[in-house]
């Protein structure tokens, strides 16, 4: 058994790498540990990006916990899963913003609601939070409209606060969401979020930080910015907003993957792309890219395992029921052999136990 917290100081920044040696043989053997990113912390037992959902991600032991970067009308990067914010806050109920639903196209998409662009900073923090996927996660509502929204300097500020409490490097991996069209509006992501990450001590691909984002051309103009590793993100059925000729195959293909090894350090994928489901709805037999992505200096990240049956493949459903809990640590395992180098999770304590039971 792989005891992870005894290794702790050996473990963070890029992949977490551990020696552990051999008195009687003299032998010093380096085991390479996976990362476990909280996905929006641990959105699996509290609602999503709240600081309940990233404090218990922490305790859990993730490595790192993912904030998703939206911005406000006076350009404040804030933390919500989009910028339409109806299913994720009270916003509906608000009277005094009642005037502003409106309908937007985001990234070719007509979409209808509220929107964080159209919001001042202090207005957004008038908002509480909600459980996004009420249906799957019934207990999550229990912390309904018990938090407030969070800027991206107050998850900063947090973390800290949380590295001293624990004594640990706890990384931050913030996604920028939409930045082509955030950046049409006048409102860019990326001068604001450098300026506050290094603020914060975070400079450099030493540091426990990664930026990501599903757009080629955001992360190019960052590549040329910062040194702070870079995560192109790939989808398993659509192609990048800014690029829709990269479709997933073209963009995990050799080629591919060396033309994003050119501005990237990281490819962070829909996990059917490392291993796909049979007809019958099981895992098949990983794929190649990991290989070939490590043969291109590319880390594979991969999102999301969650432990609910109704994310789960076949073979580890714990009953017919959607919402009940199955066999995560088993999907884990799975992704583990395949060679993957992260892991997002909502559920990060019981992936955690996996690593630990493997």
């Amino acid at each position: 058994m792989i005891m992870r917290f005894a290794i702790l100081s050996f473990l963070f920044l890029a992949l977490g790498a551990c020696s552990n040696g051999n008195a009687e043989s003299g032998i010093s053997e380096e085991v390479v540990l996976p990362i476990i990113i909280g996905h929006r912390g641990a959105s699996g037992e509290r609602p999503e990006h709240t600081r309940a959902a990233y404090e218990l991600a922490i305790e859990q032991g993730a490595d790192y916990i993912e904030p998703d970067l939206v911005v406000s009308k006076d350009g404040i990067l804030m933390v919500r899963h989009e910028n339409e914010i109806s299913g994720t806050t009270n916003i509906s109920t608000k009277r005094e913003f009642a005037d502003r639903y409106t309908t937007k196209i985001i990234d070719g998409q007509e979409i209808s609601g509220w929107f964080t662009e159209d919001f001042t900073y202090n207005e957004l923090k008038t908002l509480r939070a909600k459980e996004r996927l009420a249906e799957l996660r019934p207990a999550n509502r229990d912390y309904d409209n018990e938090f407030n929204i969070l800027s991206f300097e107050e998850v900063l500020k947090f973390v800290q606060r949380m590295e001293q409490k624990t004594g640990r490097v706890i990384g931050i991996y913030p996604e920028i969401k939409h930045p082509a069209y955030f950046k049409s509006i006048g409102l860019p992501h990326q001068d604001t979020l450098l300026k506050q990450l290094n603020i914060f001590g975070y400079r450099d691909a030493s540091d426990a930080v990664f930026i990501q984002s599903f757009e080629v051309g955001s992360l190019k103009e960052l590549s040329n910015a910062t040194d702070i590793r870079l995560v192109q993100l790939v989808h398993d059925k659509h192609a990048p907003p800014d690029q829709p000729n990269l479709t997933p195959d073209v963009m995990t293909s050799p080629s591919g993957l060396k033309n994003i090894a050119a501005y990237a350090d990281v490819i962070g994928v829909a996990k059917s792309l490392v291993i796909d489901r049979t007809l019958m709805g099981r895992l098949a037999v990983p794929s190649d890219l990991v290989k070939n992505a490590h043969a291109n200096d590319l880390l594979v990240h991969i999102w999301t395992i969650r432990a609910e049956n109704y994310f789960l493949p076949e073979g580890m459903k714990s009953s017919l029921d959607p919402i009940a809990l199955g066999d995560l640590k088993s999907e884990v395992r799975a992704y583990r052999e395949a060679g993957v180098d992260g892991f997002f999770s909502d559920h990060p304590g019981m992936a955690l136990e996996a690593f630990n039971e493997y």
